[in-house]
């Protein structure tokens, strides 16, 4: 359906109130999706230090693109979600490869990790491409404005709204009305306690004139997260610790370690494998509760100093402790270390 009056009040809206984002001073499209990949699932606060920190250390996608896979980890460690930061890395070997930036929606989507709402994105800010994005914001703002109740997060919701938004979109100004979209939702029509009093919209909203604010949009019903209980042992020995690459195929793939058992409850963790007590370990914080989207992790640290090696399991490697800092590890891992240097 077309709506001028809703379009064009978001665009005056934007006009008067879009945040002043480092990546919107610049069409680089580098800039752009690096800028879209780091903010996927990170608050703007966040994402703008490691947007800011990855382009002062990567200043283009060739410099990306030859980099290390521990490197580009490393610097999104805090991040989480680390399938991102090896998508990102994949796709800027793809760009080099292909000699240029991709300028269509469907050589952007093409790209590792790029999927439809990224693609929109980055093709109508770099390029002017006439494509609707579709974000939580997005869906909140039209689920309200336009009564829709279907739950988001199904096939059919994707639709109609896509629909709805592409309908919308008003031609030649693809970018800023997608990003007006974006910082209405952010800003004005917000989940908690949106701005109604000042809206532009108010007058016409239909979750307003239907008191259905706080009902909509209607969410697909979430499966409850699961609980993993873990242990980390970090062995020393003779300045030397030992660490793993986890394997593919579960959470931070690719990321470093120490010696982890995971147990299938919180019990069976209090019986320590005998050639593990035998090292006499010593326990530097119990039952760390670590929050994942789908997984909630119980973790217990402890430390182990031996004057010789033990046998580990194959796939461990003794590093140098000095060294730890280079090497990508979850935040778990890095909160085990912060229990260490407490001990110190």
């Amino acid at each position: 359906m077309k709506d001028p009056h809703f379009s064009e009040a978001i665009l005056r809206w934007y006009a008067e109130n879009g945040r002043d984002l480092p990546w919107r001073r610049t069409r680089d499209p580098y800039a752009i999706w690096l800028s879209e990949i780091i903010l996927q699932q990170t608050r703007i606060v966040q994402g703008t230090a490691y947007w800011e920190r990855f382009m002062s250390r990567f200043p283009n996608v060739e410099s990306l693109a030859e980099a290390s896979e521990d490197e580009v980890l490393r610097l999104w460690e805090g991040l989480g979600y680390y399938s991102r930061a090896r998508n990102l890395h994949a796709a800027a070997k793809q760009i080099v490869t292909a000699g240029s930036f991709p300028h269509t929606i469907a050589g952007i989507r093409a790209l590792k990790g790029v999927g439809d709402y990224t693609a929109a994105a980055i093709g109508s800010i770099a390029f002017g491409l006439h494509a609707a994005v579709l974000d939580g914001n997005v869906y909140r703002v039209l689920s309200r404005y336009y009564g829709i109740a279907t739950p988001i997060g199904t096939a059919a919701a994707k639709k109609e709204f896509s629909s709805l938004a592409e309908q919308l979109l008003p031609e030649g100004k693809s970018a800023d009305f997608n990003q007006g979209m974006m910082d209405f939702g952010a800003i004005q029509c917000t989940p908690a306690s949106p701005g109604c009093e000042t809206c532009p919209l108010a007058a016409s909203c239909q979750a307003r004139l239907s008191g259905r604010i706080p009902l909509l949009p209607v969410r697909k019903e979430q499966k409850p997260a699961t609980v993993r209980y873990f242990t980390y042992y970090y062995f020393r020995c003779n300045g030397m610790t030992a660490f793993r690459k986890r394997p593919a195929g579960d959470i931070w793939q690719g990321l470093w370690e120490p010696y982890l058992l995971e147990f299938s409850n919180q019990k069976e963790t209090e019986d320590l494998p005998a050639w593990i007590r035998d090292h006499s370990p010593i326990l530097l914080r119990k039952g760390v509760r670590h929050q994942l989207t789908h997984r909630t992790l119980l973790t217990d640290f402890y430390l182990v100093d031996s004057s010789a090696r033990p046998s580990l399991p194959d796939g461990y490697e003794w590093i140098k402790e000095e060294d730890l800092d280079r090497l990508g590890k979850p935040r778990l891992v890095e909160i085990l270390l912060e229990c260490l240097a407490e001990k110190r």
